[in-house]
């Protein structure tokens, strides 16, 4: 049965990371089918809209969407729905991938890249879970109060129904008795009734579908905190929107660089995942031939083992980013000189 892997490149660097990601899949799975779209700042050139109707039904109907990165100075100026970002908030809120997950992984040969000591960082393996389609991203009302001198403001509701927290906490829990079966959940629950009401709904649940996974509850500055101070704790990260969006970009930062992560959003069973990378558009070296590829390519080997149901292929795939990272291959940001193209190439020489 033929699989169809939906490229969606972006903006700014984008284009050259999903570019390696395609010659490995290439390489690795040759029978998988490509087709390709825009979105972003590239959509709203082309469209005036920075994702169209036909792109979302052709990520709908793919068996897994690669996307780049979105955004950039050229929009600046654009009405802020129109924005290069909305098209990424209306792609996962259209494909319903309400969970994200975002790795973070320390691979043996960049321990002395990260900015902690070796001794803090030397076999992390965390895994955040993001709710990613609610909370104060999506929350209504919205919006500004134009006044006059300083009572002008601006506003946005967090705002989580139980059915949203019971969905994302019940993928939490699966994927820690698949490791080392501890679920960390976080939130403001001491300034925030938004807060409380999460924790009270994780604890709700965890008492009736938490079998097999100890779960404890921690202030999300606390976790942060402790992200820095003793990362290895953790197993597997359970967070909201916002704070989700913060902590994995920090945990990010103890691996030894940001290009090095990668994530997937995933909704229910039978749906196609959305995979990108962590990091950004990164516009000032777009074009430049200076990104890091293995973030965009470890984001096609959890689309490989989520959404197309080939782990083997993704257990090769992530041992051969070992395995090149093992021989010396290094971008700019892991202190290297090589180029994301020659990066590509040692991934796919390794495989």
């Amino acid at each position: 049965m033929s699989q169809t892997l939906l490229l969606l490149p972006g903006d700014g660097i984008g284009p050259e990371v999903t570019e390696q990601a395609r010659r490995v899949a290439e390489v690795l799975a040759p029978d998988l089918e490509f087709a390709e779209d825009l979105v972003g700042g590239t959509s709203i050139d082309a469209h005036g809209e920075p994702l169209t109707v036909d792109a979302l039904v052709k990520a709908k109907s793919s068996d897994a969407v690669l996307l780049g990165a979105v955004g950039g100075p050229k929009w600046t100026g654009v009405e802020r729905h129109l924005r290069p970002e909305m098209g990424l908030l209306q792609l996962r809120k259209g494909m319903d991938t309400f969970a994200n997950l975002r790795p973070a992984f320390c691979f043996p040969a960049l321990v002395d890249a990260s900015s902690l000591k070796r001794e803090i960082v030397e076999g992390l393996d965390i895994m955040i879970v993001r709710e990613l389609t609610s909370g104060v991203y999506f929350g209504e009302p919205r919006g500004f109060e134009r006044g006059i001198g300083d009572k002008s403001f601006g506003y946005e509701t967090s705002r989580y129904t139980k059915g949203e927290i019971d969905r994302v906490a019940r993928v939490a829990f699966e994927i820690a008795r698949g490791r080392r079966g501890e679920v960390v959940s976080t939130e403001k629950s001491n300034v925030m009734e938004s807060g409380q009401f999460w924790r009270e709904t994780v604890t709700e649940l965890h008492e009736t579908e938490g079998s097999g996974v100890a779960l404890r509850h921690v202030l999300a500055d606390a976790c942060a905190m402790e992200l820095v101070r003793n990362p290895k704790q953790f197993d597997v990260i359970l967070a909201g929107n916002l704070f989700g969006d913060i902590l994995s970009d920090a945990a990010a930062m103890l691996t030894g660089s940001i290009g090095m992560l990668p994530s997937a959003s995933l909704s229910y069973d039978g749906k196609p995942g959305l995979y990108e990378p962590v990091h950004g558009s990164a516009p000032d070296i777009a074009g430049q031939g200076k990104a890091n590829p293995c973030a965009a390519i470890l984001s096609l080997e959890m689309a490989l083992r989520w959404s197309l149901g080939r782990p083997d292929a993704a257990d090769k795939l992530f041992a051969a980013v070992g395995k090149a990272l093992n021989a010396g291959a290094r971008t700019g940001d892991l202190g290297g000189s090589m180029s994301t193209t020659e990066m590509g190439d040692a991934v796919i020489a390794a495989l």
